[in-house]
């Protein structure tokens, strides 16, 4: 999925990503890289190091009037993503246009970071390097785009970082810094061994960096904890330390050191673009700066106040009410008939659930899930016919060869018991990370319900466990008082509707409001996230009841 929308509101390219059709007929060095996909749009193989590079300076080029040079052994920037840096600075030092001076720590054979801000807004910058080949060519390029007024370029010695470089410049204060550490400690983490969940895809572009460039002892880590080494000594000779960080995990401990050392402002924010994450980290020592507060906090929020949806479309509706008739629901219309559903599906389950007031022609239900049955429901079924399958055949009698009478049905490998608590399980795929996890607090439940209805938060506030009932109050099957034998074992294919313990219901899943809406003839299914473990339960949980209404529809 594309993060071009949640790129600095800033970037140029935010919402006019680069026309290749357009740059490939403007410049024939880009040009041999473009090629046309199956469905007719031009794409470039970001896995080929000479076509990342012609890309990065055709945009260069094309958008800033920069040439640059920049050998296929070290690092090739993404212009995109060093846009967001620059812009995110500007916020911290609150200016675009005013002379401002900065560092960039490790400026690379592109140099863009100061080429960049030189060139949009006149910043001066001290530029460091230890690497020789990567030296050469950022010199050449600050002279060859005549910027050499406004970026020195410097060779330092290794594992120099601002200590050393501010040495011969004691009386210069400084409004930033800028760094893109080595991310990896060594070889393996550099390919992604140990270091990238397995279920993330591979990376989509090609890493051409020298070894200075992707790799430092400790990892970004390390390296990011020297450089706040050195700022806890030079303190107010900047304004701001920043670094850009490759791994989500560096964030907390980074924050955690910084806290230790008593850093009075510390500020993070997010780069996204395209199918790239990275993440910054900010601090100063002055009182009077501007912290700007992470974008990443607004995102998280309307993620977490979007509820699941599903809809039932009108052609569907009527079987559905016939069900819902035959079961002993007496409901006036498609939503009255589809609650009833849900309900008994849910009390099947052991969903805990209580109606609460809602608008008119709608109906909504707080739900507890204090077991993952919906899956072990499933998970039972198919354990039961693999059994079936692999039980042995008895042995034949001698002479007609077929299985005597009375024969021992052959042992089979145990069944499973029935209502074992569940491991929660992540379907979407995602990183394990703070955006998969949510808060237990009934706060957070109500801010990430804010677009629910005044009425139905009213509610919210109002619901206990005790409150909450299990049975449907609509909705009761035939002969459930009278239960044969058979239907017994027919029901034991099913979670046990055994009340639950108070125990139990203190140790929940999740909480969420279901509601059921009709739209257009159509009938709307929506569950918003209140509370709980891990909203992907709730997602399996969406999932098994539209697959049993929609099952319902199919058999009739």
């Amino acid at each position: 999925m594309s993060l071009n929308k949640s790129m600095h509101p800033r970037n140029r390219y935010k919402d006019k990503p680069p026309d290749f059709t357009y740059l490939a007929s403007k410049y024939p060095d880009f040009q041999q890289h473009v090629h046309t996909s199956l469905t007719g749009r031009p794409v470039v193989n970001f896995k080929e190091p000479e076509a990342v590079r012609a890309l990065t300076c055709t945009l260069l080029k094309e958008d800033f009037g920069l040439t640059i040079e920049i050998p296929l052994e070290r690092l090739i920037p993404t212009v995109p993503l060093r846009l967001n840096y620059i812009h995110w600075v500007e916020d911290l030092i609150d200016g675009q246009k005013q002379p401002r001076r900065g560092i960039d720590i490790g400026t690379g054979a592109s140099c863009i970071y100061p080429l960049l801000g030189a060139t949009m807004n006149g910043w001066f910058f001290l530029a460091t390097e230890v690497d020789d080949i990567c030296f050469d060519y950022a010199t050449k390029n600050v002279e060859q785009n005549k910027l050499s007024d406004l970026v020195k370029v410097v060779k330092v010695p290794q594992k120099t970082l601002l200590m050393d470089a501010l040495k011969e410049e004691t009386e210069i204060v400084y409004d930033f810094c800028m760094c893109n550490p080595p991310f990896f400690a060594n070889q393996l983490e550099a390919k992604g061994v140990n270091s990238r969940n397995s279920r993330r895809p591979p990376p989509s572009s090609v890493n051409t960096g020298g070894v200075t460039e992707i790799m430092a002892e400790g990892g970004e880590l390390e390296f990011v904890k020297r450089i706040i080494h050195d700022s806890l000594q030079l303190k107010k000779r900047l304004r701001w330390y920043s670094c850009m960080l490759g791994k989500k995990c560096s964030l907390a401990p980074l924050k955690e050191e910084l806290r230790k050392q008593g850093v009075p402002k510390v500020t993070h924010t997010e780069f996204c673009q395209g199918r790239t994450m990275r993440w910054a980290l900010a601090w100063s020592f002055y009182d009077d700066v501007i912290v700007p507060s992470p974008p990443s906090k607004k995102r998280k929020l309307e993620k977490a106040r979007k509820p699941l949806s599903f809809t039932l479309a009108k052609a569907g509706l009527k079987e559905l009410q016939a069900k819902a008739s035959a079961a002993g629901c007496t409901g006036r219309g498609p939503v009255d008939s589809i609650g009833a559903l849900l309900e008994k599906t849910l009390t099947d389950l052991r969903v805990l659930h209580k109606r609460v007031p809602c608008r008119r022609h709608e109906q909504s239900l707080f739900l507890t899930a204090v077991e993952n049955t919906w899956i072990h429901g499933r998970q039972k079924k198919r354990e039961q016919k693999r059994q079936l399958r692999e039980l042995p055949r008895a042995p034949r009698c001698a002479g007609n060869g077929s299985q005597p009478t009375g024969a021992p049905a052959a042992p089979g490998p145990p069944a499973p018991a029935l209502n074992q608590p569940a491991t929660a399980t992540n379907s979407s795929g995602q990183d394990g990370n703070t955006e998969n996890k949510t808060t237990s607090s009934h706060e957070s439940g109500q801010e990430a319900a804010r677009d629910i209805s005044a009425e139905q938060r009213e509610v919210l506030d109002a619901v206990t466990v005790e409150d909450v009932d299990m049975e449907s109050s609509t909705c009761t099957e035939a002969g459930q008082e009278t239960e044969t034998k058979e239907t017994a074992a027919a029901a034991s294919e099913l979670p046990s509707k055994r009340p639950l313990s108070p125990a139990a219901v203190q140790h929940f899943l999740f909480k969420c409001l279901l509601s059921v809406m009709q739209e257009e003839g159509d009938v709307v299914v929506e569950m918003h996230w209140v509370e709980g473990q891990n909203k992907d339960l709730m997602n399996q949980l969406c999932t098994f009841l539209k697959n049993t209404l929609l099952k319902s529809v199919a058999k009739s």
